[in-house]
């Protein structure tokens, strides 16, 4: 047995934590940190930060949450901010650490991160599994991921979904390792874990997320998603799972298994599959991230197919601002603004909207939201605007959506526009630049 460290990523919870178990059972003692990489606060991400405002603090609430429940059991969660590497190392060289473990994430720059770490620490024993997905590597073969999300789908419903793990921790813990002030210092990081947010949103934190899905599957919601699940607002007319699911604070196998839960007590139906369905896409998505690598950030895709876009940076700012000629997407741009939230219905009309009538390069828009949005997913994000911008998977070659008719069909009466009207502009309209292409090969992610 040795001596542990836990490193926690997209991961914020002790339950149904698969790489967290299997680093239990392997040390004696162990330490927890998590590190806040100073990388994402730089505008290298098509001149936007990697990581917002609204999306940090609610990985804040969620680290004020899971310290509570470590020091619970006798533990402390060690919060450092640096560049992950860099802190990693030092600490396994300054606490002589034998063995490290991780949520394998998706995305390419967190997967040659931790390969850059693993190099670095070649007598280091290192364990990393999957902790975010319904399905693992080992049930799917190449060929499930070779097309588009139909063929995916077809191989995922034969598949079963594993049953999550409630109790991470045994009767029997490692001790814990404690680390001197010394070790520590350089790096520490103040947690503000109050609860400042919008009070229309939820807050972050594994004891809230299992709350609100119980919350949810109180209502009867389940049973109606697939009919509200585009409209552009309404706390259960989606789930708003996404939020949690983003940085961990529960599994999609959890989920799952509610919605069995659900299903035994009140019937399934279409849209209880729905929500299965979803959950599949959002699978999809995180493998084909890791089958894609840094060509999931390229502005041609995997096929090489450009698309006919450049970027103008007036459109751009006012796509932003919510300053457009189409009102529908200025309330959408400006719920984004101000709550770091838009639904998903929203999400593929502005989206369309900047690839399709501003004929903006598609990479700002999504290094935009991945900057706005709270539920940043790197998979999910970059995979969806892959799609609008015809170099995804989909065998549409893009989509293109009529603005004026969304809004007839999801925004009848402009209940949601006039909502968002009134709304200050959060940024400037005293753009220094000129509307004319500046054509842009700059990676960033």
């Amino acid at each position: 047995m040795s001596k542990a460290l836990y490193w926690f990523t997209d991961d914020l919870r002790l339950q149904d934590n698969l790489a967290l178990n299997s680093t239990l059972y392997a040390s004696s003692s162990i330490m927890f940190i998590y590190v806040v990489d100073e990388s994402l606060f730089s505008a290298t991400n098509f001149d936007h930060v990697h990581l917002g405002e609204k999306r940090l603090k609610f990985i804040q609430q969620s680290l004020s949450d899971l310290s509570e429940q470590l020091q619970q059991l006798g533990y402390e969660l060690y919060v450092f901010k640096g560049h992950s590497r860099e802190v990693i190392n030092h600490v396994i060289t300054q606490m002589e650490i034998e063995v490290v473990g991780s949520h394998l994430g998706c995305g390419y720059d967190e997967r040659t991160a931790f390969e850059h770490i693993k190099s670095d620490n070649g007598k280091v024993r290192f364990i990393h599994q999957h902790n975010n997905l319904l399905f693992g590597p080992q049930q799917l073969e190449d060929k499930d991921l070779s097309g588009s999300f139909s063929k995916f789908r077809k191989k995922a419903d034969k598949l079963q979904v594993s049953s999550y793990v409630e109790d991470t921790f045994s009767e029997t813990l490692p001790l814990p390792l404690v680390m001197d002030s010394t070790v520590t210092e350089k790096y520490m990081f103040k947690v503000d874990g109050s609860t400042a947010n919008n009070e229309s949103l939820l807050q972050g934190g594994e004891k809230s997320a299992l709350d609100y899905l119980e919350e949810y599957f109180s209502t009867q919601s389940a049973s109606s998603y697939k009919m509200t699940r585009n409209a552009l607002d309404g706390k259960y007319n989606s789930t708003q799972f996404s939020l949690y699911l983003s940085v961990g604070n529960i599994s999609p196998r959890q989920i799952i298994n509610r919605l069995d839960m659900y299903e035994q007590q009140h019937g399934a139906n279409d849209s209880t599959y729905w929500i299965r369905f979803e959950l599949m896409w959002r699978d999809f998505f995180h493998h084909k991230a890791i089958q894609k690598g840094s060509s999931l950030f390229k502005f041609a895709g995997e096929k090489g197919a450009r698309p006919l876009t450049t970027f103008y940076p007036q459109r751009f700012k006012r796509w932003c601002n919510g300053t457009t000629q189409f009102p529908l997407v200025n309330a959408c741009m400006r719920e984004l603004n101000e709550t770091g939230f838009m639904s998903n219905r929203g999400r593929q009309i502005v989206a369309s909207c900047l690839v399709n009538e501003l004929q903006v390069d598609w990479r700002y828009g999504a290094a935009y939201f991945q900057q706005q949005l709270i539920d940043y997913d790197v998979a999910s994000n970059w995979g969806n605007w892959q799609y609008i911008a015809g170099v995804g998977d989909d065998p549409r070659g893009g989509r293109h959506f009529n603005i004026e008719k969304q809004a007839q069909m999801y925004d009848p009466d402009g209940t949601f526009q006039e909502k968002w009207s009134s709304h200050p502009n959060l940024f400037s309209e005293d753009v220094d630049m000129v509307d004319w292409p500046v054509m842009s090969e700059k990676h960033g992610h």
